[in-house]
């Protein structure tokens, strides 16, 4: 398993603006830290849900479909391709007033925020199902990436009124070195290399 790779998908997509990090950085703005963190445990214990039915749904599907996995190490890198245009051309970091920042819409957003099912849905069969076959392995990693979620979704509550500032004033620089690294993590994880 390439690490680095690894750490560089998690951290991308998760500390990137999307969905969610959106709606936590406007109600830090708008309603303060305490109200912002019910929105991120909510957030958090979603996207720990829908890693861990990726993971039990991906293991299922390679029992049943053995090929499977390079078929989704494809669509994992075309996904992150997608992202890393979508990051690239990415424009302002203009948030949208969520009058209902809690812990329930944080719950329910990452069930409707493609960004977040889609990354779950590629991350455990791209980097964790061709290295590791235990299910024990598989629960770290829904661990693991799960607390990086945490730490991106608090990252953007603490410093949210200094981040929203330096991505308005450095937006092109960091939008495109964060799509270089997702091309990376493409490459990394296609198999073709």
């Amino acid at each position: 398993m390439n690490i680095t790779s690894f750490l560089i998908y998690c951290v991308v997509v998760t500390f990137t603006p999307g969905p969610a990090n959106i709606v936590i950085l406007s109600s830090v703005q708008h309603f303060g830290a305490k109200k912002a963190m019910q929105y991120v445990f909510g957030a958090t214990i979603a996207f720990g849900l829908l890693l861990a039915a990726s993971a039990l749904l991906n293991r299922t599907l390679t029992g049943v479909i053995p090929n499977i996995l390079s078929i989704m190490q494809i669509i994992g890198s075309l996904y992150m391709l997608y992202l890393a245009y979508q990051i690239y051309k990415m424009d302002s970091t203009v948030a949208k007033n969520n009058q209902s920042a809690n812990f329930v819409s944080g719950l329910l957003m990452q069930f409707i925020n493609p960004k977040a099912i889609l990354f779950t849905l590629t991350v455990i069969p791209s980097y964790v199902m061709p290295y590791y076959t235990s299910s024990l392995a598989s629960f770290l990693f829904v661990i693991i990436i799960t607390v990086i979620g945490f730490l991106a979704f608090s990252t953007w509550v603490v410093f949210g009124t200094v981040f929203r500032r330096f991505l308005q004033n450095h937006q092109k620089v960091i939008n495109t070195l964060m799509a270089l690294f997702l091309v990376y993590s493409a490459i990394m994880v296609s198999g073709l290399i």
